[in-house]
C-alpha cells in the first residue's frame, strides 16, 4: 500500500519567518498602517494571505485587505533578491526528504499557504524537481485549516486517508489533517508553540527532522490497522 507524506513549507521544510515579518512589515507601512507584531504576524503563517491580512486587519473590509496581500507580495518578491533575506532548510530536514524519497511504498506532497510560484522556487533552488507528487497551494484551494489541500493531494497521488500523514508546524496543519481525516503530526521548531500542537489534536510532536521517518511509520501502521 502505497503512503502518502504530505509537508507544509513554511516554519517545517523551509525557515522564512524573516522574510515573512520583514514583508509584513513594509506592507503595512506602505499601505498607512503601524507594522504588526512579529508574534502576531508568525500566529497566522499557513494560512492563505488574505486570509491572514484579515486577522492582522479585522475591523477594515476585503478592498483593503487585498491591497496590503498584494503589496505584501511585491516586497516579498523583492526581499527574495537580497542575499541577507533567506529562506534556508531546518537542521535534517533535506536528509528527512531525502530518505523518505528512497523508500519504496512513500511518496510525498506539499500542502502549504505558500504560493506556487513560493514553492516553485523553492524546488528550484533545492534541485526538488519530481520529489513531491502533488503540490497544494492557497492559490487553487481554500485556506488550511479547510482540509480540501489533503483531500486533492490523495486524490492526486492515490492513496487513502489511513494510509496518509500531514506534517506541520502550526495548529492550522493539525486541524486540517484531523479533519481530512489523516495522521497528524506537528513539528516542534515551528511557528505554533507545542502545547498549542498538542491541543489542535497532533497525534505526536517531532523534538528533530531526523526522527519524523520513524514516528511516520509508527503513525501510519496504527492507523491502518485501526480502520
Amino acid at each position: 500500500m502505497t503512503r502518502l507524506v504530505i509537508f507544509d513549507c513554511d516554519g517545517t521544510i523551509v525557515d522564512s519567518q524573516h522574510m515573512i515579518v520583514a514583508a509584513m512589515e513594509l506592507a503595512f507601512q506602505e499601505q498607512g498602517f503601524a507594522p504588526p507584531d512579529r508574534l502576531a504576524v508568525l500566529s497566522v503563517v499557513g494560512l492563505s494571505l488574505p486570509e491572514a491580512v484579515l486577522q492582522l486587519v479585522p475591523n477594515h473590509d476585503m478592498q483593503t485587505v487585498h491591497r496590503i496581500a498584494d503589496t505584501y507580495k511585491n516586497a516579498f518578491g523583492g526581499l527574495r533578491k537580497r542575499p541577507e533575506h533567506q529562506e534556508p532548510l531546518y537542521p535534517g530536514m533535506r536528509e528527512t526528504i531525502a530518505a523518505l524519497r528512497e523508500q519504496d511504498d512513500v511518496v510525498l506532497g506539499i500542502a502549504t499557504g505558500k504560493s506556487r510560484r513560493g514553492v516553485a522556487q523553492m524546488l528550484e533552488r533545492e534541485g526538488w524537481h519530481g520529489y513531491f507528487v502533488t503540490i497544494q497551494t492557497a492559490d487553487t484551494n481554500p485556506s488550511k485549516p479547510h482540509p480540501a489541500m489533503i483531500l486533492q493531494a490523495m486524490e492526486e497521488a492515490g492513496c487513502e486517508a489511513r494510509s496518509t500523514v500531514m506534517i506541520g508546524d502550526t495548529t492550522f496543519d493539525i486541524t486540517m489533517a484531523r479533519a481530512a481525516p489523516v495522521g497528524a503530526i506537528g513539528v516542534a521548531w515551528g511557528y505554533h508553540p507545542v502545547a498549542s500542537l498538542e491541543e489542535a489534536g497532533a497525534h505526536v510532536v517531532s523534538e528533530t527532522a531526523d526522527a519524523l521517518p520513524a514516528l511516520i511509520a509508527d503513525l501510519l501502521a496504527r492507523e491502518e490497522q485501526l480502520r
